[in-house]
């Protein structure tokens, strides 16, 4: 069979963990990773919470719910052995109102039947022992959810594979493959890649890279930009966990919720709103191929026209202060406008259906000698490292 070339485009955490598990598979294979920006996790892996989820929200029996049972545990083992800064601090899932407890009775079912541990249902006057400022009717204790530095995850996976004989190429923007035989060669500006098989983690432009290699783009890629502020220092005794609330089945977003940080302070959001560039990080940022790309995309449109009063109150949220704090009364009635200042954000790399459906689980294109990741949705970050080998298992198949 001679020597495995595996070229991995896209050096966030998903392509990474990818990359490190070929190396251990195949340890013989010349792995490359091809990432167009100058640094590894500069967009979806560098811009969230940096949350470890633990499989609580996730239908039971789909990979999402596999992937972060198992994912957590390895990403906790690996942030243990290497000295990364990560914490099982716990979280608390709030009912604010009384017609949301048999949703957060289901919640707490389906984390059962996903396999976590420890699940405890509390009273107001329980759960305010741990999070005395909370609202709310009734909450959900799920003490294996933490937190942990996903940067720093990523700067150790590129140390593990160089170390290795791997190399991680930035600055390296790939363009259309050619054939090259049973594989193909890959062209970047930092030079042409032979690889036996290519393997797609680019992210919010993974549905044009599987453009590529000539594979039909029916699924696309919408980003939606989400917007956060941060508590003020002297209010951060405000939050001491982490506090999400109970999804709206409704809705195809989570809602607002609060974040305690690895490195210090409160991070509270985000909202969803679409982004006019796949890398709009502000309102201002505007990119006309982007923005097109989504306008004439069917399932956009039949989304917008699904939620609209959904869609109009996340925009007037991201205009107003005032009314993105209000959502957040709703688990810490005591937070104030004055408590808050600007945060980051971060573009979520959404995939959506022609009939407007976000797609909900992880989806892979298999291609000739070309695997696409078209979507890694929450949890993943977390469960980048076991994402990896079931990609893998995969492409142990598509070499035969």
């Amino acid at each position: 069979m001679g020597t495995q070339r595996f070229v991995v485009i896209g050096g966030g955490l998903v392509g990474l963990g990818t990359a490190y598990r070929l190396q251990e598979r195949y340890p013989d294979a010349v792995v490359t990773v091809l990432e167009k920006e100058d640094g590894v996790a500069r967009h979806q892996s560098g811009n969230n919470s940096g949350v470890l989820h633990c499989g609580l929200y996730y239908k039971p029996g789909s990979l999402k719910a596999r992937m972060a049972v198992e994912g957590i545990r390895q990403m906790t083992a690996f942030c243990q052995e290497h000295g990364i800064p990560h914490e099982i601090c716990g979280k608390l899932v709030v009912a604010v109102r009384d017609e949301e407890v048999q949703r957060l009775r289901d919640l707490e079912t389906r984390g059962r039947q996903n396999g976590l541990e420890g699940l405890r249902w509390m009273t107001p006057a329980e759960y305010r022992e741990i999070e005395p400022n909370a609202g709310g009717v009734a909450a959900l204790r799920v003490p294996q959810e933490g937190i942990v530095d996903y940067p720093k995850v990523a700067e150790t996976l590129v140390r593990l594979i160089t170390e290795r004989g791997g190399k991680v190429l930035t600055g390296a923007r790939a363009m259309p493959f050619r054939k090259n035989g049973a594989g193909w060669v890959v062209p970047s500006t930092k030079g042409d890649h032979e690889a036996s098989l290519v393997i797609n983690c680019a992210g919010l432009h993974s549905d044009r890279v599987a453009e590529f290699s000539g594979q039909k783009r029916e699924v696309r890629i919408v980003p939606f930009r989400g917007e956060y502020y941060k508590i003020r220092a002297e209010r951060q005794d405000l939050v001491r966990h982490l506090i999400y609330p109970v999804p709206d089945p409704a809705f195809p977003f989570l809602g607002v919720h609060y974040t305690r940080l690895i490195h210090g302070g409160v991070e509270c959001g985000p909202n969803a709103v679409l982004a006019f560039s796949r890398e709009g990080y502000k309102k201002t940022d505007v990119r006309i191929g982007d923005l097109w790309d989504a306008l004439t995309y069917s399932g956009l449109w039949k989304f917008l026209g699904r939620y609209p009063g959904m869609c109009w109150q996340e925009m007037r949220r991201s205009f107003s202060k005032q009314l993105f704090c209000e959502s957040l009364q709703k688990l810490v009635p005591s937070i104030r406008v004055e408590d808050l200042s600007a945060g980051g954000a971060g573009v979520r790399a959404q995939a959506m259906a022609p009939n407007g459906d976000f797609l909900q689980d992880f989806h892979f294109v298999k291609g000739a000698r070309a695997l696409h990741v078209v979507n890694a949705p929450s949890p993943g970050a977390t469960s980048s490292l076991r994402i990896g080998e079931e990609i893998v298992g995969m492409v142990g198949g598509m070499l035969e």
